[in-house]
């Protein structure tokens, strides 16, 4: 199998400025970022699918030696499918974070800010007893105090 290498520079260009994309903090760029691997994926697969010959039909003759091998464009096509789904999910969750923030921003998480500033002995006392069974006459017995927290 001979692989071109035009096309594989191409390939390797596109998933890096996907990822690029997909590293910034707009969902704009991130859908970019997305659709720009789906491509690049699409055209490895291509790529790697082997030597063009006569299509894969049965009464078809292009006048090549060899037949084009089917399964590269049925993955393509798949792929295809994949790309589209997952990039109208990602559009659909753009346009209800815009609604919501009036912004395509993803924000920091203020919470996970907060718990990773704890000190360990804070996240240790913070912590439930985990493997204790609790019947609904333990719960009877706790002070008001600590049913709050």
């Amino acid at each position: 199998m001979i692989a071109h290498l035009v096309p594989l520079l191409m390939a390797a260009g596109l998933t890096s400025c996907g990822v690029y994309m997909l590293l910034e903090r707009s969902l704009t760029r991130m859908l970019l970022g997305l659709m720009m691997i789906g491509n690049a994926i699409n055209l490895l697969i291509i790529d790697v699918g082997g030597p063009d010959g006569n299509p894969p039909i049965f009464w078809a003759n292009s006048g090549k030696e060899t037949d084009a091998d089917p399964l590269a464009q049925a993955m393509v096509l798949t792929s295809i499918v994949i790309t589209m789904g997952v990039g109208a999910f990602v559009l659909a969750l753009t346009y209800r974070s815009f609604n919501l923030t009036t912004t395509d921003d993803v924000g920091d998480d203020e919470e996970a800010m907060r718990v990773l500033q704890l000190s360990d002995e804070e996240v240790i006392a913070a912590e439930p007893d985990q493997g204790v069974p609790v019947s609904a006459g333990d719960l009877d017995a706790v002070p008001e105090s600590e049913e709050l927290r």
